[in-house]
């Protein structure tokens, strides 16, 4: 398989995203101390922070004893529980705070952040216990509909969350957007293979944050805390709307994923968004792709705590 031409393939709006964010946050960044490592992305998020529109209210409080991050436009009844990328390694409540904050403003949603333990503190299935010990508490305190939403690892928190709770909370969540989700994945094909080497996430990386996200151990091959691929059931579970990035080796990940809940009976559309790489979510003020990338996200948002499928069977 010939290398992908990323000088083709991402336009130059992305490429300036893309130097501007290597200059603070370097490609080899998994070289340093994992405290290095969450100082530089610390320092990179507040580069790229595009702060909260004004009329929020916004405030910390635990669920679950985990801190969270609540944030409230209007009355509402529909939550949105949001899960932060980085690796299961770093982020936390500021990285993503714009994040949240403008989903928000434009759904209307109560949305609320989970600062789940990162490792090597917390090791699997630690992330996994803290995320859903937040949902349960989230569900207790807001009785209406619930969107799980998270990206990179964070997506895959929600969806972990989303395959445990629908035996546990069975018709609590109403829908789950997953943005650029690693859901366990074969490594052997697909885009693990094609964008082994692309920009912002290399499979190298992603071998590195699996280290430390499991303490060294070997990752376990049937538990879907820890990969929701390797469930052996996906039936039951609520209207998912999978957001992905061409130039990412995680891309297989939404098809395969649409694919296992299309085929037990469930609604699922994968988006799979031309010349974008890992992370654009942070792009999407310097890039006209990576803007389109954001509404696909607030659009699914929007619609599932609507009750609504606007998708049909066709991706788009």
């Amino acid at each position: 398989m010939s290398k992908p031409d990323y000088r083709s393939l991402i336009d130059a709006e992305t490429w300036a995203y893309i130097e501007r964010l290597d200059a603070a946050y370097p490609p080899d960044a998994v070289d340093l101390s994992v405290e290095d490592q969450r100082r530089v992305y610390d320092a990179m998020c507040r580069i790229f922070d595009q702060g909260r529109p004004p009329g929020l209210m916004v405030r910390d409080l635990p669920y679950g004893a985990v801190p969270c991050r609540i944030y409230e436009k209007t009355p509402t009844d529909v939550t949105v529980v949001y899960y932060h990328g980085g690796g299961f390694v770093v982020g936390g409540l500021d990285s993503h705070d714009d994040v949240c904050a403008a989903i928000c403003d434009r759904t209307g949603y109560r949305v609320i952040s989970v600062d789940y333990g990162l490792a090597p503190e917390t090791v699997f299935p630690g992330c996994f216990e803290d995320a859903y010990a937040a949902f349960k508490a989230i569900a207790r305190v807001h009785p209406g509909p619930l969107v799980l939403a998270g990206d990179s690892a964070g997506g895959n928190l929600a969806a972990a969350v989303s395959h445990q709770a629908r035996r546990a909370a069975p018709g609590r969540i109403v829908g789950q957007v997953l943005i650029y989700p690693g859901l366990g994945g074969d490594w052997g094909q697909g885009s693990y293979v094609e964008h082994a080497e692309a920009p912002q996430l290399t499979v190298a990386d992603m071998a590195f944050y699996q280290k430390v996200r499991t303490g060294g151990a070997e990752p376990p091959v049937d538990d879907p805390r820890y990969a929701p691929l390797n469930d052996n059931d996906f039936s039951g579970l609520p209207p998912s709307v999978l957001v992905t990035a061409e130039c990412d080796p995680l891309a297989s990940d939404g098809e395969a994923y649409r694919d296992k809940l299309r085929a037990a009976g469930g609604q699922a559309v994968w988006f799979n968004e031309p010349g974008m790489v890992h992370g654009c979510l942070r792009a999407r003020s310097m890039s006209s792709r990576a803007a389109v990338f954001f509404d696909r996200v607030v659009d699914g948002i929007a619609a599932l705590g609507r009750g609504d499928w606007p998708y049909g069977d066709v991706d788009g």
